[in-house]
């Protein structure tokens, strides 16, 4: 199928010598339909993820209708409730003046650790902000800032745990200068603070309204690990016969490009950053081919179930997922989120969307109880690959070192619990 546009002050169409239509001042548009154009044709020309058009040349793909797929839904508890609302009262806490920290109080800290008097990387921070008694320190430090004043400085003497994640630290003795900035407490939970922080009148209109809330979140998490799974069982069971090349050195190229966009943006060399993470040049190297092959595996899948299938990424199942798509990501149109991430991308995530659907409408799924561990968070799903700007929503590639969040990663974290 091609089409030629072509501007024009007038022009007709003649048909055995007949006129059968004609326009003045405008574009004449000419559409060119070929003997080999099927309904394959609309997601292969433009819109294909990759550059072969024979997708069984270079990939075998597992079965992928029938499936036996569970759905695996995580029930909400009174607890999960009021962890929730505990989240909105301590939003909405209320600064103390006078009076000391309480466990539960959200405080703001300045802090300089040192070992043996001398401080570390990750053991200082300023304008750090905790919630006490969520462990999410070192043991004792929490427990330290306890009964303390805003504006007092405290020395609390301390030691890491023998199995601390950062050896360098672990099992070590450690001196934490802490400064309390200020410190809020929880607003009570009562009538009146709901109707005036709240859509609702009452606790129990508020409590009824974040159950059902969690309740939604639930089914979402539960629906997007079942497009998860049902993936993953397809790509599991599909072979990579050979690689395109021209579409491996492309998307190695553009993981290449936005790593040294991050690495410079955290105002670090691409050497140092490397040398940071422990990384040589060949490994990450093999770290970009790694990532290439998968995007590419995943993009023969898709590419091969939408020919064989005729789905196409601008069919109306589709056109809803892009609103679903825009509207999570805050976009107002699609342009505009293709401006943000490029059309390849989005096309990308869109596909394979696509497919997922597919796949699950042609399974039997059955339904299953789980708890949050069984649960998909769909953040893992719409940003599997993490280019973080990528949207590509399904390879697995755990291994690989994400770039932005480590050149950009804060030295503190170092001193709260992984």
């Amino acid at each position: 199928m091609r089409f030629v546009i072509q501007r024009v002050t007038e022009a007709s169409v003649t048909i055995d010598g007949e006129i059968s239509g004609k326009i003045g001042k405008g574009y004449l548009v000419l559409i060119g339909v070929a003997d080999t154009d099927t309904k394959e044709t609309d997601s292969s020309e433009g819109n294909r993820l990759v550059s072969v058009k024979d997708v069984s040349k270079y990939v075998t793909i597992g079965e992928y209708k029938g499936l036996e797929l569970n759905r695996t839904s995580q029930s909400v508890t009174d607890d999960d409730v009021q962890a929730e609302i505990n989240y909105d009262l301590e939003d909405n806490g209320t600064e103390v003046k006078d009076g000391t920290v309480e466990n539960g109080d959200t405080v703001t800290i300045n802090f300089t650790g040192t070992i043996d008097g001398k401080e570390f990387d990750g053991g200082s921070a300023e304008d750090y902000e905790l919630v006490v008694g969520d462990g999410e320190m070192i043991d004792g430090f929490e427990d330290g800032i306890v009964g303390m004043k805003s504006g007092e400085t405290k020395e609390l003497d301390l030691t890491f745990p023998d199995d601390y994640y950062e050896e360098s630290v672990a099992g070590k003795a450690v001196v934490f200068k802490v400064t309390l900035q200020k410190f809020t407490r929880p607003a009570e939970l009562t009538d009146e603070w709901v109707a005036a922080n709240t859509d609702y009148k009452t606790v129990d209109e508020y409590r009824e309204a974040v159950k059902k809330q969690l309740e939604d979140t639930a089914a979402q998490t539960a629906d997007y690990g079942l497009y998860s799974n049902a993936w993953n069982e397809v790509q599991a069971a599909s072979e990579v016969k050979d690689y395109p090349k021209e579409d491996v050195d492309a998307a190695k190229k553009s993981y290449q490009e936005l790593n040294e966009e991050y690495v410079k943006e955290a105002g670090m060399e691409m050497s140092d950053f490397l040398e940071s993470q422990g990384m040589t040049e060949e490994d990450y190297e093999s770290e970009c081919q790694q990532y290439a092959e998968s995007k590419v595996e995943q993009n023969l899948i898709v590419q091969g179930i939408m020919d064989a299938e005729g789905l196409s990424i601008n069919d109306e199942e589709t056109q809803k997922l892009k609103d679903d798509l825009i509207e999570e990501y805050g976009f107002a149109s699609i342009d505009e989120m293709i401006e943000t991430y490029g059309e390849q991308e989005v096309n990308e995530s869109l596909a394979l969307l696509r497919v997922e659907r597919f796949i699950v409408e042609n399974a039997t799924v059955t339904e299953v109880a789980g708890d949050s561990e069984d649960a998909v968070d769909e953040g893992d799903d719409l940003e599997e690959y993490d280019e973080s700007k990528d949207i590509n929503t399904g390879d697995d590639t755990e291994d690989n070192v994400d770039i932005e969040d480590a050149a950009a990663e804060d030295a503190t974290d170092e001193v709260a619990e992984e």
